[in-house]
């Protein structure tokens, strides 16, 4: 296989640095780009055999640019640390990259998340492809933040692989409520730099479109109560964005 740079940004991951990076073992180098983590995050990383370098945060789509312009290699898998690897992706790319393919920008995987406990199997958390293997000379970090996603930037193809990162976002529900909040923040001055304007009726248009959304178009009830829990929060963060944003043209 020709040689893949496995990239993971960090903040105080102490409790999941491990089990990322052990599922990317398969990579032939593995990058860290921590952000002045103050737990085991960083001795953790190197134990494991991880390049470690520095950076403060620059936005959830800078950093991560960031840490894909320092790897060693062109060929990149990026993930976060609350993001697994199962073994049937190193054997996919074993395949797929046995030599340079150059025809392909990418290759993009489902996430299975895991909410409170329990992977959902419904609503706006599946399948969730992502662009998570890519080649950096024809693809980078894009998007909104906090919305990041890989965009290609050349000639090429996406491939699906029947594959899935496993993807366990929050500790708690807790730490759902302050992720939302800090997530719809950081979305409305987004939107806010770019010149959106929105009206009136979009906090409840967007959070009303995202509960139907969730809960019965995506069948997220059928997850039972997480999954009209997942959707409801789905509803509060954009309610809270569109009511910020609509703050900020005043």
């Amino acid at each position: 296989m020709i040689p893949v740079s496995g990239c993971v940004i960090a903040l105080n991951e102490e409790d999941r640095m491990e089990r990322c990076l052990t599922s990317l073992d398969f990579c032939s180098e593995l990058l860290v780009l921590d952000s002045g983590s103050s737990d085991r995050t960083v001795a953790i990383a190197r134990h494991l055999g991880a390049r470690v370098e520095h950076q403060d945060f620059l936005g959830h789509r800078r950093q991560k640019q960031r840490a894909v312009e320092l790897a060693t290699h062109d060929w990149i898998v990026s993930l976060d640390c609350d993001e697994t690897a199962p073994p049937e992706l190193a054997h996919a790319l074993a395949q797929h990259l046995a030599e340079e393919p150059h025809d392909v920008v990418g290759f993009r995987v489902a996430r299975r998340n895991v909410y409170l406990g329990r992977a959902m199997r419904h609503g706006l958390f599946w399948p969730d492809r992502k662009l998570r293997v890519f080649d950096r000379r024809r693809a980078r970090w894009g998007g909104t933040d906090p919305h990041d996603r890989v965009e290609s930037t050349g000639a090429g193809r996406v491939v699906d692989l029947d594959v899935e990162l496993l993807h366990d976002s929050y500790r708690s529900f807790a730490e759902h409520r302050a992720t939302l909040d800090r997530f719809a923040t950081i979305a409305a001055r987004s939107m806010a730099a770019e010149g959106r304007r929105v009206g009136p009726l979009a906090p409840v248009a967007h959070a009303s479109s995202a509960l139907f959304k969730g809960a019965l178009l995506k069948l997220g009830i059928l997850d039972g109560w997480r999954g009209a829990v997942a959707a409801w929060m789905s509803a509060c963060y954009d309610y809270r964005k569109y009511k910020r944003l609509r703050a900020m043209q005043s």
